[in-house]
Parts: C-alpha cells; structure tokens; sequence
C-alpha cells in the first residue's frame, strides 16, 4: 500500500509517497514566500500555497504511481485563513510569525487570566496564537464577514480543498488554537463568548489519522492520483515530525533543526503545572492517541549559521565551492575541536523558551585578537546546543524526563555536530534513515486510517534508524564546565539588552 504525506511549511510544501516499509518511492517540492510589512504583519497568499501543494503531489504520485491509497498532512502552526463556502480563502493566510496581534492577546489575558487560560487550554495568551488572529480579523475586516464560512488553520483548509466531506480540524491543531478545553476536546464555549468567535465559525475538532473524505474528482485529474484515495486528518507540523522520529513515548524527544530549533516530546499525562508555564511550555495534543505533546524553541537555529555564512565566512564559501562540497559542512567540519573560546548568546530575533524574551539580544564574548571565524563558528554549534540543555533541564524540572535525542533537519547530516549534542546534552543522539519526518508522520496516519497498521503506534515500524552517538565521558566534562558560564549570560546582558 502507497500513502502520500504532506509537508505545508512556513515557506515551502513538501510531499512524499511512502510504502508500508517507510520508503520514499516519489517526492515533490515547492517554494512560496511570505509578505512581510510594517505592524510585525506576515501573511501568505493561501491559494497561491495551494497550488503549490498540488505541484508537490503531481510531481510525487508522478514517481510512485497514481496508486496512492490515503493522503494526510503536516501543517505548519497557527496561521489563520477565513474562508467562504466554496472553500476560497477570503484573505491571506495571517501567520503564526505575525505579531500585530499583541493587543487581543493582552485582551485575553484580561478576561481570563494567564495562568487560568494555560490551565485550561494548555497555551498561555500570545500573539502567535490563532484565536487572537480571528479575533483582529472580526474587528479589523469587517468585509469578509458577511462571506465569512469557517476561520480555518492549514489544517482544516487543505484538507477542505483535498476533498474532505465537512469542515474539521485535528486536535492536535485544534489544541493549539488556545480555545480548546483540553479536558473536553472541545471548543470553550465561554472562550468563544467572551473574545467574540462564534463556535459555528470553527471546524469540528476530531482526533488525528481519522478518514475524512475522498479525493476530490477534480484533484485527482489535476495531480494524476487515482480517484477514491482517502483523505485522512494530519497534524500540526511539530507532533507529525515527532510521530515521523518514533517520539511517541516519554523519555524520548525530537531535536528539529530548520531556520529554528524545535525540541518536541510526548507524555502520557497533561502536563499544565507552573513549571510548564513559566517557561513557556504549551501543552497539546499529539497525532497519537491518549499523548500529549509540548516542545521547547530557539529562534535562531540554522538561520544564525546562514548569519555567519554570509556575513564573515566568504573565505569557506569559496574553500567549499572549489572542493564541491556544501559550505555548510564545510564550516562545521573546519570549527576546532573541544568547547569554544569564545560563547555566543544566539538571541538574534529575541529568544526562545524558557524566556521568550523578544528583547533579547545576541552577543558575542571573550573575543581577543587570537579569535578566528573558526572559533566563531563553533560558538555557534556550542551556544545553540547550551540552548537546548537549558530546555532540557526545565523540562525536567516540570517532569517531564528526556534521556534520547532523535535529530532531522540540516544539522543531522553532521556526526561531528550530533556527537557535539551527545557530548553536551549527556544523552544518546541518533539519526533517521528518513529525513522528512514531518511528511513521514502524516503518511503513517494516512496508512493506519487506510488499514495498511491498526493505529498510528503500530506504524512505527515505518521509522528507521540511521546513526547513534553517546555522549564521550572526557568532552561531556569539559562542556559541562563551560555550559555553567553560558547559564550567566542571559541574566547578565538582559538589562543592558533591553536598553539596547
């Protein structure tokens, strides 16, 4: 049996056709851009993403055949698109990156209070929430209102145009939207009062790998998959990924290396207790059944390297070009051994969790006229590691355990940087054979909804493992001693920071 996995990202769409051993028979990829202007506004042409994805699905199901069975997604999170009933999008896509949302989360935060919302919902009030997206949209495009249909996520929108019979969301999104009572699964009804939402303006939350549909006759001629493949719900692109690792049960994350770094996990229990929300922490539903799910966030993952490549590192880009090789690996491979002399704050777009400091700044300290790039560059791979186990030692201050690491992203292609994480973090790091874990963990919902598994847990046997590093006795030591000076910075630069 062939399953199709879709990958929508912030800036691009992925898909790919698995079998029921998790091998990659077709592949297809698309870039789109986002709108960025003045307001912190980040909006994205919906439609325009939607014809992305069918190109992704023509050029996949081109190589492995129109035999495709079911299709399911991975979405990117918490972007907000009102759509009418022919299922066009009213405006464009509001992102999850876009800020000018600020005032409705203060808004919630009054009407129900911080740490009463995160109780309830598992998300505490922030801008990047999409509740406080609808709520911008109800009050500053009243337009569309009399078209208005559903405000749907990705999630539900994709799905919509694939062919699904009514509009829903999986819960995995839906928890994210911060108006799902995650006791209930169901949409707050005193939430959606207050803040204004009508419930019929939403779509059915329902679990994750549950058969929603066909495939649209018109999709089908339109990306040559055959009529009838079923359409299945996905997930928000952070469990899909984790779900595409094997990180289902507790002990284990997924360390997701993109233009940031997510660090996600699963429990088995809610975790809603003041360490969870002071650090930032949500608390969602996985795609698995009876998991919850929660990951930790550094701003600047690959994009501080790109800072680095393109600003000081023009001598290894020229080295990398002349040898054919990536200048990426290149950098990496050249950075010295053993923890950096010098260490860098990587707060370069404010930080991430446990803080989210949005006024953070990134530093660079101890240079001294002995500094090279090459120091430089792997106080980048130190510090964003050290950001890691910050998260990973407040994770386990709210109990919750991460003892294995499982890496994708551009960073898993390094060994040198994955023992470099094992090193630092103390734990076993491996790699995937399958790198598109996102578009690996949509397909396996996609197989358990179409009976190639009885459930998304037996389709692990889709996940195959590449390498494995454990952490080196005499380097974790040597680290450890500098991660305790790295733990000083934040606190030391955040007044003058905030100056800044």
């Amino acid at each position: 049996m062939k399953c199709m996995g879709i990958d929508v990202g912030t800036t691009g769409v992925k898909a790919a056709v698995f079998d029921e051993a998790g091998s990659i028979l077709g592949y297809g990829f698309q870039n789109y851009g986002i709108l960025f202007s003045e307001g912190k506004c980040a909006e994205q042409d919906a439609e325009h993403v939607w014809a992305c994805t069918k190109k992704t699905m023509a050029a996949a199901a081109a190589a492995a055949g129109p035999d495709i069975a079911a299709i399911s997604l991975s979405t990117q999170g918490d972007a907000v698109i009102p759509i009418d009933r022919d299922r066009n999008a009213l405006h464009p896509a509001i992102l999850g990156m876009d800020y000018r949302t600020e005032a409705e989360a203060d808004r919630c935060a009054a009407l129900f209070g911080d740490k009463a919302l995160f109780k309830k919902t598992g998300m505490r009030p922030h801008p990047l929430n999409s509740l406080t997206k609808m709520m911008w949209l109800q009050e500053h495009r009243p337009g569309i209102r009399d078209r208005l249909y559903k405000y749907t996520t990705y999630a539900d929108y994709i799905l919509l145009k694939l062919g699904a019979d009514e509009p829903v969301i999986d819960l995995s999104m839906a928890s994210r939207v911060m108006a799902l009572d995650l006791a209930s699964k169901e949409w707050d009804p005193d939430i959606l009062d207050k803040t204004g939402i009508g419930a019929e303006l939403l779509s059915k939350a329902v679990p994750s790998g549950v058969a929603v549909g066909k495939l649209a006759r018109a999709i089908s001629e339109e990306t040559g998959i055959r009529p009838g493949a079923v359409i299945v719900t996905g997930g928000h692109d952070q469990p899909c990924a984790a779900l595409g690792a094997g990180v289902t049960q507790e002990g284990i994350a997924l360390d997701s290396h993109g233009t940031a770094e997510v660090l996600s996990t699963a429990f088995e229990t809610a975790q809603l207790g003041d360490c969870m929300y002071s650090s930032y922490f949500p608390c969602t539903y996985h795609v698995v059944p009876n998991r919850f799910f929660s990951f930790a966030l550094n701003h600047t993952g690959g994009i501080l390297l790109q800072w680095l490549r393109d600003n000081f590192c023009g001598p290894d880009v020229e080295q990398a070009k002349f040898l054919n090789i990536d200048p990426y690996t290149y950098m990496i491979e050249s950075a010295p051994e053993g923890p950096a002399s010098v260490m860098i704050l990587p707060h370069f777009n404010g930080s991430g969790t446990p803080w989210c400091d949005l006024k953070s700044k990134g530093a660079i300290l101890g240079l001294t006229m002995d500094t090279t790039r090459q120091d430089v560059i792997k106080a980048v791979l130190d510090s964003l590691t050290y950001e890691m186990k910050i998260n990973l030692e407040r994770l386990g201050e709210a109990q919750v355990e991460i003892r294995r690491l499982r890496c994708v992203g551009g960073a898993a292609k390094s060994a040198k940087w994955m023992q470099l994480k094992a090193d630092i973090l103390g734990c076993t790091v491996e790699t995937l054979a399958v790198r598109e874990a996102a578009c690996l963990g949509a397909a396996m919902l996609a197989a358990s909804a179409a009976g190639a598994y009885a459930s998304p847990m037996e389709a692990l046997a889709m996940v195959q493992l590449d390498q494995r590093f454990e952490p080196n006795v005499i380097s974790r030591q040597l680290y450890e001693n500098k991660y305790r000076t790295y733990c000083k910075i934040y606190d030391t630069l955040k007044q003058l920071n905030h100056i800044l």
